[in-house]
């Protein structure tokens, strides 16, 4: 039996997000991109998430800080809003270390770079 994928689209996660992360295809539009983001970070896929942030941009964090994130949080569902453009407003929903339920808000703002897409901010 075939899992859904994390990111809330219905499909099938080996069909969805899968090849993203493990580099068989590229997204094309930031919205593909930020939905994968999002599975990575339930898979707690650490190498995806900062490997699919702008490069210029990596300095600001590390695979360590990532890694404390994914593993404090129990994510719960996504919520794309809209995607436009550069742009990709959603929602996701998680639960802290402490079983509090959270909800990030987050107009996201990504960067094509030869042909690939990256994460640039939040906001």
């Amino acid at each position: 039996m075939e899992k859904k994928c994390a990111c809330g689209s219905g499909m099938d996660f080996e069909k969805c997000c899968q090849p993203f992360i493990n580099g068989v295809l590229l997204p094309k539009k930031p919205e593909a991109l930020m939905r994968s983001r999002y599975t990575a970070y339930v898979l707690k896929n650490i190498d995806y998430i900062y490997n699919t942030t702008a490069p210029q941009e990596r300095k600001y964090t590390s695979k360590k800080h990532i890694q404390e994130w994914a593993n404090a949080c129990t994510w719960v569902k996504l919520e794309v809003l809209y995607a436009k453009d550069d742009k990709v407003a959603f929602k996701a929903y998680y639960m802290d270390d402490r079983l509090t339920a959270h909800v990030h808000n987050e107009l996201s703002t990504f960067v094509e770079i030869q042909g690939m897409w990256y994460y640039l901010s939040g906001e």
